[in-house]
């Protein structure tokens, strides 16, 4: 199994910054993709940022251009720097990797989210 770590959210002024970390830990081999979702209130979960052992980033178009995602495969962590904050950016951001897991010789590969952190932009 893989336990995602959230931290970095809270609330911030229109035009801030906030920069969110997610660690994974567990019986990791790889970690395929690590991304960032976020769900507004009566909204569905949607894509954020998302990047690949390769290096490969995916961006929502909403975000470009303010938001940068990337990751540490050494410590298994991701981070998203958000920059000019807008009210509309606030929603609870969710980690999401794509991992391999090798544990006790039994190899399996799975989609694990974490927790949530909650992001607040005031206007």
């Amino acid at each position: 199994q893989v336990k995602l770590v959230e931290s970095g959210g809270g609330l911030v002024q229109f035009g801030g910054s906030l920069r969110l970390s997610c660690t994974a830990s567990g019986s990791i081999f790889r970690i395929a993709t690590m991304a960032w979702y976020r769900q507004a209130p009566q909204k569905q979960r949607e894509l954020v940022a998302a990047e690949t052992i390769e290096g490969d980033t995916t961006y929502s178009e909403s975000i470009k251009g303010r938001f940068t995602i990337s990751r540490d495969n050494a410590k298994n962590t991701v981070y998203l720097q958000m920059n000019s904050l807008k009210p509309e950016d606030t929603a609870v951001y969710y980690c999401n990797v794509n991992a391999e897991t090798l544990d006790s010789g039994i190899y399996s590969k799975s989609n694990y989210w974490g927790q949530g952190t909650q992001v607040s932009v005031s206007s």
